[in-house]
């Protein structure tokens, strides 16, 4: 099964291991995996702060980077689900719209492709502790996921996953939100990161790192005791070896 790697711009330039784990996981999975190095955005910063020509701009760069009938993978359900939903507004009734609709209903966010394309929830992976998994908003709203990342979690050895209060709830990032509304976005990821320290939990997990690095961002400045990974880093964890790409 040949795969297209999406990386979101944020993940390259802040968690290329992120990267590279999701690769892993797609070539432990049976995957031939390709990626596209001219690759760069999907458009949404620009999308969420009102920028549609620009986002139009960086879209269709996109969608001339990838297949439109191959499957695309990107460890981001809020790269995902922009290009599954942003790009219905951005592109419809245009030149590229039937490009569009095909490359939408091929790409997928990791964990979803996992478990309900690769059939694969199973990765050997270990990790002491306790954890909660939290639901972002694209990824629970925009790509309905809810059941695969903790299918894929509750098989990591050693690691007991526990659910937190309001687990459905925004972290309170989102995007230029937590630069417009600086204090309500800090409001909502302290009651993030209280309810999973209420389960006496190790970590956050999530399938989008812009939640974790806001999240992560709070803990780090309070000197809190938990920690944010990504579902791929956890999946890897205790079975990788030094591989080099």
């Amino acid at each position: 099964m040949k795969v297209e790697l999406f990386i979101p711009c944020f993940v390259d330039q802040l968690y290329p291991e992120t990267a590279f784990n999701t690769m892993r996981l797609l070539e432990k999975s049976g995957c031939k995996v390709e990626y596209n190095s001219k690759q760069t955005c999907c458009g949404q910063p620009a999308y969420n702060a009102g920028y549609w020509d620009e986002a139009k701009e960086v879209g269709t760069k996109f969608l001339n980077d990838f297949s439109e009938n191959t499957y695309v993978v990107a460890p981001s359900a809020s790269c995902v689900g922009m290009v599954k939903g942003g790009y219905n507004d951005l592109f419809t009734n245009t030149i590229v719209h039937n490009k569009c609709r095909n490359l939408q209903s091929n790409i997928w966010e990791l964990s979803d492709f996992l478990v309900n394309v690769a059939k694969k929830d199973y990765f050997g992976a270990e990790l002491e502790g306790k954890a909660v998994y939290h639901d972002s908003c694209s990824a629970l709203r925009e790509c309905k996921i809810k059941d695969e990342p903790r299918q894929l979690l509750s098989k990591v050895h050693g690691l007991e996953m526990l659910e937190m209060q309001d687990t459905d709830m925004c972290c309170g990032f989102g995007g230029t939100f937590a630069v417009k509304f600086d204090a309500i976005s800090s409001a909502m990821a302290e009651q993030k990161v209280n309810h999973a320290m209420a389960q006496n939990a190790d970590y956050i997990i999530s399938t989008d790192l812009s939640c974790l690095l806001h999240l992560q961002g709070y803990i780090e400045k309070n000197n809190l005791p938990i920690k944010t990974m990504h579902i791929a880093d956890v999946l890897c964890n205790g079975w990788l070896e030094s591989t080099e790409y």
